[in-house]
């Protein structure tokens, strides 16, 4: 019934776990690996799925890719990430709800949590976050962006399903903060390209396609957050979250986690756009633009005409 796909690169501490999760209600599991070094296509075949491997741009063209070549055999399509668990009651709801929904509705939003340090992180806006992750097959694309892509509808509606979803990584904090410092990248790649038009942007949640939630952050994040200095927006942010929401119910594990993840990281990615601005001073034109912002970054930004073939690992 559901054809799973999850992206990986180097996931065998969390890929398993993921697998099993589903392992009941999945009629196929396509895994899309971005030539790991570790054990991943190993785990993945022995739990069953199909491994496919494809050179990584970003998640959005990866993901993007993989719906548009694999063969994917199921009437309903799940975006998993490697280190995320589907437990066991909305499993259950999964399989009794889906054969039942009427032709209209395409789409299904699922209420995930984050465990950080081991602790659900529950205040802070972080829980729940409703986010597009089953779909009807062909029913939906993934927005063109570098980061904080999301899954949005091509036609018909979606509605939620209750039950666990969890974010579980199982990193070390000196790993979640390289994780982070490559996500500033990108996402201060995103801001420029809103700011100078370099790539053409999407839009896609800026309508009724998606959960309000997800709209109304996305609005607020570009018409408000970014046109605000960054060391301000910042430290507004992190004061809404941990005082506003709440956050500092979360415990030891939630401070740290506000603090990286909601004011760190927001500075971080407002210093990348700060210096990679200074760096391009002076140029004119987009594809001198595109091509400074590749040597500063080390990203591929250059526009595909036709995705690279992956191959069968």
């Amino acid at each position: 019934m559901i054809s799973v796909i999850i992206l990986t690169y180097n996931e065998e501490r969390h890929l398993a776990r993921a697998l099993k999760s589903v392992a009941a209600i999945a009629r196929e599991v396509f895994v899309v690996d971005s030539f790991s070094s570790d054990r991943t296509v190993e785990i993945a075949r022995a739990h069953g799925a199909q491994v496919y491997q494809h050179k990584f741009v970003n998640q959005a063209k990866q993901f993007q890719w993989a719906l548009e070549n694999l063969p994917i055999a199921g009437n309903w399509v799940m975006r998993l990430d490697a280190d995320e668990v589907i437990e066991t009651d909305l499993a259950h709801g999964i399989s009794t709800r889906l054969p039942s929904l009427s032709s209209d509705i395409t789409g299904i939003t699922l209420k995930r949590k984050h465990i950080f340090l081991g602790r659900w992180i529950r205040h802070g806006g972080r829980y729940p976050l409703i986010l597009l992750r089953i779909w009807r097959s062909g029913c939906a694309r993934v927005e063109d962006r570098w980061m904080d892509e999301h899954i949005v509808l091509t036609r018909g509606r979606s509605l939620t399903l209750n039950g666990g979803f969890a974010d579980h990584n199982l990193l070390s904090i000196t790993e979640f903060i390289g994780k982070h410092n490559t996500y500033a990248t990108r996402e201060a790649v995103d801001i420029l390209n809103e700011r100078y038009a370099l790539f053409g942007g999407d839009s896609a949640l800026i309508s009724p396609n998606v959960s309000l939630q997800i709209a109304s952050k996305r609005f607020l994040k570009i018409y408000v957050y970014n046109k605000l200095p960054f060391w301000l927006s910042a430290t507004l942010y992190f004061l809404y979250r941990y005082i506003v929401r709440l956050g500092f119910l979360d415990g030891t594990e939630g401070l740290i986690y506000h603090f990286t993840q909601g004011y760190w990281y927001r500075m971080l990615v407002g210093a990348k756009v700060f210096e990679l601005e200074r760096s391009l001073r002076g140029l004119s034109g987009r594809d001198e633009i595109i091509s400074a912002l590749e040597a500063l970054t080390g990203l591929d930004l250059q526009e595909r005409k036709q995705a690279p073939k992956g191959r069968v690992a």
